[in-house]
């Protein structure tokens, strides 16, 4: 299996999160790419007409994207275990639309603030976009006592979600009440496929 990818993507790192728990990591070869919203590497859309990474490859000659679809693939191989059954399967959906909406709120108000020539930048739409992190995180607030050990598909896009605000937002304070998130927080990153898998630059 082959992955397009960027060391700094966090939809990558929750899909090699994935692979770590489900024990398939060493399966995955990463190929390189020059993935971006604006110079779209046309080896990437050659493969995925979005040009997004991760862009994945299984064995057996199909393409698979987005991270939702490769976790959900990786995790039929590694024996099922992160997105349960049942009333379990869906709420842990419904947290992994949660913690997408946090990544794709704060990519976009990334774009705004790092890719848009400054005469143009709209500072309503960023404040926009981190009104939807901020509102997230209140509701993850109200029930991360109850994560506990857990980890699924719900848990691991949550965590990639409040990394990646630490490493491109990290002066937003997201900690500032919401100490039951940043307790679950601070247990859950030490997991070894977080750990594994934090962002570079």
């Amino acid at each position: 299996m082959k992955m397009f990818h960027s060391p700094a993507s966090p939809y990558v790192r929750k899909v090699r999160a994935v692979a770590i728990e489900c024990g398939m990591l060493d399966k995955i070869e990463n190929l390189s790419c020059a993935a971006s919203p604006i110079n779209r590497d046309a080896t990437i859309v050659a493969a995925n007409p979005l040009g997004q990474v991760p862009t994945f490859f299984t064995d057996d000659g199909m393409v698979l994207y987005d991270s939702r679809v490769i976790c959900e693939y990786i995790d039929s191989l590694g024996g099922g275990k992160l997105f349960g059954t049942g009333a379990v399967r869906w709420q842990a959906l419904v947290e992994q639309s949660l913690g997408d909406g946090i990544l794709g709120a704060a990519l976009l108000a990334r774009y705004e603030t790092f890719l848009r020539p400054e005469a143009l930048r709209w500072s309503s739409w960023t404040d926009g976009q981190l009104d939807k992190v901020a509102k997230s995180i209140d509701a993850i607030e109200k029930v991360a006592s109850g994560y506990g050990a857990r980890v699924d598909i719900g848990t691991i896009t949550i965590g990639c979600a409040l990394g990646y605000l630490d490493f491109r937002f990290p002066d937003l304070g997201w900690r500032k009440g919401h100490d039951k998130t940043a307790a679950w927080f601070k247990s859950f990153d030490e997991r070894p496929s977080m750990k594994a898998t934090r962002p570079q630059a």
